[in-house]
């Protein structure tokens, strides 16, 4: 199995637009949004991280961590967002290593709690994420999954 390396955005700052034009091309939110979200951690004004997975400078996959994922229940925070792993290099590992890294990251900066939405049923379940409620999605029709994990420390 190849080799890739998993970062956080504070390793590899060099990348942050790349980085922000990847999450946007993804999901359609404005790079600007991306930006914003990744100086403020670069900055340290909150450590709400952002992690990549790499082949060499491609980025295949990717996810971040934000206080809100566009959904109504403000109360649940922060949230993983933007997960994403290129087609080609999907059923490697790939997401549930991002998620491992990103439980890990989020433990050592004092939060024991993560939020998740996603319309997927069983994936997260492997990676030691619970179902834990439906949410309205902001502008959306439809109620979305939320999950939670709680870090043992």
């Amino acid at each position: 199995m190849k080799q890739y390396s998993y970062v956080t955005l504070r390793e590899k700052p060099e990348i942050k637009n790349r980085a922000a034009n990847w999450f946007h091309e993804k999901w359609g939110v404005p790079t600007e949004a991306y930006l914003e979200c990744m100086d403020a951690y670069l900055n340290y004004e909150n450590d709400l991280g952002w992690y990549l997975c790499l082949d060499g400078e491609k980025i295949i996959g990717g996810m971040g961590v934000i206080e809100n994922d566009f959904h109504d229940r403000k109360d649940l925070s922060p949230n993983v967002c933007a997960v994403f792993t290129e087609e080609d290099y999907r059923c490697q590992g790939i997401a549930g290593k991002l998620l491992n890294l990103v439980c890990e990251d989020m433990a050592k900066n004092g939060f024991d709690t993560l939020y998740l939405v996603s319309d997927h049923t069983s994936f997260y379940e492997r990676y030691g994420w619970e179902f834990l409620c439906m949410v309205q999605g902001d502008g959306e029709p439809d109620m979305t999954r939320m999950y939670i994990h709680k870090t043992v420390r």
